[in-house]
């Protein structure tokens, strides 16, 4: 099947606080530098070639076949879940699979509701609309997409003052399609407009595997066995992390003339980054060593750690904080920070008997 034809500008999830920091980091799930562009290479252009989320996959191709066999566009569709995992590529197979051009924008590229207006306006019949980051739409747009969405038209405004009036403009039927990294923070008028919801979940070791496997092909890079597994690891759960960390892996080889990467050279390609077994990097390592080192394993309150590590306590918060608890390296309680038995474990660090007894 020929690829959609792709208008406007892929902008992915650029909307947490601290994102400046985290875009620095090997380990962001936020794009870096031309990665939207050098990841084109690597997306999937069928459901079939899309990697992992295999209910989602399932319920999303009985959702297109129905579309397909009733010959019209299908209801719009709202992908939620965290950044990295594929919710643009999942956009850009929905109108490749149904052979329709895809518009692409975001949220926060629509400054007023006339850009929105203009954008809908030069939609054609079936054609595909994706809004990423839909959260952070300004909101007299979202008022107008509520319309747009359910209706097909538009109210274009014509004169000012009293003597303005509203002329509905009406649109052909379309397909709009929502990212977002917040679904709390989509309005409930918003999100009841979306016919199909899909949650895209953190992928598991043995899914990354794969997905390493299939992007080393396609980067025209040998893996030996154990390779792929060593850098699934290594990856937090998120595919857009595995490619940047596959593509450094790549470096490594091309410098030292390698056949091909094994194990050993993962590991010591991704050490050279301050990347370890468990996906933790310089930042992470320094937040639990502050808190086991220095606080004795906490509890300990945000901004004096944030001071101890040398960075903003946004970025701790929002940055590294979510990974380190999501994997039980830290939990937060109400009187501060907490490290876990784990984070003990990995630092190599032995608790004293105060310590067991308060973890236990």
């Amino acid at each position: 099947m020929n690829e959609p034809y792709i208008s406007g500008t892929v902008t992915e999830g650029n909307e947490n606080i601290g994102a400046n920091e985290e875009s620095l980091r090997m380990v962001s799930s936020q794009p870096v530098g031309n990665e939207p562009v050098s990841d084109e290479e690597l997306r999937p252009h069928v459901l079939d070639g899309f990697i992992g989320q295999p209910r989602l996959k399932a319920q999303l191709q009985l959702f297109l076949d129905a579309a397909r066999k009733r010959e019209v566009p299908p209801d719009h569709i709202l992908l939620a879940g965290p950044p990295g995992l594929g919710k643009t590529t999942l956009a850009m197979i929905v109108a490749n699979e149904l052979g329709v051009p895809i518009r692409i924008t975001s949220g926060p590229a629509i400054q007023h509701a006339g850009d929105l207006a203009s954008i809908l306006s030069s939609l054609d019949a079936g054609e595909v609309l994706f809004v990423d980051e839909v959260h952070r739409l300004p909101r007299a747009a979202e008022e107008l997409l509520y319309i747009a969405m359910e209706d097909f038209r538009v109210d274009v405004m014509v004169g000012k003052g009293p003597g303005a009036s509203s002329i509905p403009l009406t649109l052909p039927r379309f397909t709009m399609i929502g990212a977002t990294t917040r679904e709390g923070m989509l309005p409930s008028p918003l999100r009841a407009r979306f016919g199909f919801t899909a949650h895209l979940d953190f992928y598991p070791v043995d899914e990354l595997e794969k997905l390493v496997e299939r992007s080393a092909t396609v980067l025209g890079l040998a893996l030996e066995e154990g390779a792929a597994h060593q850098l699934a690891l290594r990856s937090r759960g998120t595919p857009r992390i595995a490619n940047r960390l596959l593509r450094r892996v790549r470096d490594w080889v091309i410098v030292h003339d390698l056949p091909s990467a094994g194990p050993d050279d993962v590991k010591e390609a991704l050490a050279l980054y301050q990347i370890d077994a468990e996906g933790l990097d310089r930042l992470d390592i320094a937040v639990l060593n502050a808190i086991v080192r220095n606080f004795n394993g906490g509890p300990v309150g945000l901004n004096t750690l944030s001071a101890m590590v040398g960075e903003e306590s946004e970025t701790v918060e929002t940055v590294c904080e979510p990974y380190l608890v999501r994997e039980g390296f830290l939990v937060r309680t109400p009187k501060g920070r907490v490290a876990t038995q784990k984070a003990w474990d990995h630092l190599g660090i032995r608790p004293k008997d105060d310590v067991v007894n308060k973890l236990f």
